[in-house]
């Protein structure tokens, strides 16, 4: 049924060889009607002058239902990304009073979200109540705290108030409007629950100085307890196994539930929730979707599954490229922004991609700070633009002079979890401070990714696994200007048998 541009009710168009037409009836514009009987992906709607049979309806809330599951599955992913670190990180003890290091640094068994294998990782979980709680941090770390909602609360160590040299911080709860002592750092966080993490630094090719900080100065308790505070436990989790990696099938909605019932709704977006709350994830009440729902957020999450893995490894917004049109190197922090906010406009796609693939969020992370903490660059496809296969062998040039005060490095990631490639490695990874790669004459590195290594290659090589796919990042510490200003770059990915 064509729409005209005179617009009757359906029983007066049947009649309308008997009825005289209505004197106040004007010439309806195009477009402000539609149909009453229509196709569309739903299958064959039928509707009485606008209104729905209830065959159609039952249609068109399937869809309403599946559009609130699918967005909260691309913007709930934050929460359930913290969710699962809570529970990976609640493994080794109770919150406040646990510390989890890795004290031979974070290896390929671990399954943590993009994590690098120089970093000395240690983090914990801390768990508010009504009073402020007291953190007091080590010196020389990159650390900073998240909420529950996934979002920045402060920065500690050498990008924090206490540049670096260690100090003491005060977290007010939600809500809190008591007394604020002096001599703290004081943050405010909208969540009871909070991560915790910080990254020391090896020194002379071990970590001892970094552990050692830690357990002398590292300490979570209740201001209350300011004058005895309790001792923590520090629990060394190299080498084993570990999980806070979030779900991505329809269980992902039991993990963003888990976190909307424990944390006030005034720290996250209202829109998010009510997509939250159209699918029966409400605060105060139990989540108990019945067979029809079960069936829309399995499929819901599906899709949700394929956009972000789509997203991260081929976006179509040039944005989140560091050379658009010239290279597959991708930035995670398009403009700068941690917020995944530009010109008023937020990059929804870009930020739920983001939490699929990595963790931490922090201004230290996106901003230009020439000569201090780290820049990235990411990658799923070779130079080509075609995904990066384990069965292949490929190079990389590392130009000369890279703009690395400190080091630079290669770590090489599963497709699936985002985590370390599990190969024959311990640690995936290569970069200038391993003592055997081989520089060439003009400076600069080539570096090979392959299931074995080249002829003669063997020090500058990364194992790969026939049969799977990987990524990788190339990591800047103490990125210098020329990598701010683009007149260095890495090269590009490519295919041995191509060059």
């Amino acid at each position: 049924m064509a729409i005209g541009a005179l617009s009757l009710p359906h029983s007066m168009i049947a009649g309308a060889q008997t009825q005289p037409r209505p004197r106040m009836v004007t010439q309806i514009p195009q477009g402000i009607t539609t149909p009453d009987n229509i196709e569309t992906r739903l299958g064959d709607l039928r509707f009485f002058d606008g209104v729905p049979d209830d065959p159609s309806a039952s249609k068109v809330y399937n869809l309403l239902d599946f559009h609130h599951a699918y967005q909260a599955f691309l913007d709930g992913t934050k929460i359930a990304s913290m969710d699962a670190i809570r529970k990976g990180i609640l493994e080794f003890g109770p919150a406040n009073t646990t510390a989890v290091l890795f004290e031979d640094l974070m290896d390929s068994k671990a399954l943590f979200l993009t994590a690098n294998t120089t970093s000395v990782y240690m983090f914990s979980w801390l768990q508010l109540g009504d009073e402020p709680m007291v953190i007091e941090t080590p010196p020389n770390v990159l650390g900073f705290i998240n909420d529950h909602w996934f979002r920045y609360v402060v920065d500690f160590g050498n990008l924090g108030p206490d540049k670096g040299k260690g100090g003491k911080f005060l977290i007010l709860p939600p809500g809190y409007s008591g007394p604020v002592p002096a001599g703290y750092n004081v943050a405010r966080t909208n969540t009871y629950g909070n991560w915790v993490l910080w990254r020391g630094y090896q020194d002379n090719g071990t970590t001892d100085k970094a552990i050692q900080a830690t357990k002398e100065r590292f300490r979570i308790y209740p201001l209350s307890q300011k004058d005895n505070p309790p001792e923590m436990t520090f629990k060394n989790a190299s080498g084993m196994f570990m999980n806070t990696i979030h779900r991505m099938d329809e269980k992902i909605f039991d993990e963003i539930n888990d976190v909307v019932q424990a944390e006030p709704l005034m720290g996250e977006n209202p829109e998010l929730l009510g997509h939250l709350a159209a699918i029966g994830i409400v605060k105060g009440q139990p989540f108990n979707p019945d067979a029809r729902m079960k069936r829309i957020l399995q499929a819901a999450a599906a899709a949700g599954s394929v956009t972000v893995k789509t997203v991260i490894s081929k976006p179509r917004d040039q944005r989140f490229y560091w050379y658009p049109g010239e290279s597959t190197w991708q930035t995670a922090f398009p403009g700068g922004a941690y917020t995944w906010e530009i010109d008023g406009t937020t990059l929804n796609d870009i930020r739920a991609a983001f939490h699929f693939y990595a963790t931490g969020i922090t201004p230290a992370m996106a901003l230009k700070s020439v000569g201090k903490g780290s820049q990235y660059a990411f990658t799923y496809r070779d130079a080509n633009g075609d995904p990066l296969d384990g069965s292949k062998t490929y190079r990389v040039n590392v130009p000369a002079n890279v703009p690395a005060k400190d080091f630079w490095s290669f770590t090489l990631y599963d497709n699936q979890t985002r985590s370390m490639l599990q190969t024959d490695a311990q640690f995936p990874a290569i970069g200038s401070n391993d003592e055997d790669v081989v520089q060439n004459a003009d400076g600069s590195y080539d570096i090979y990714f392959g299931p074995v290594p080249p002829d003669g290659k063997q020090s500058n090589w990364v194992q790969t696994i026939p049969g799977k796919g990987w990524n990788t990042i190339f990591r800047l510490y103490g990125p210098l200007e020329s990598w701010f200003d683009q007149t260095w770059r890495p090269g590009e990915i490519t295919l041995i048998d191509q060059e």
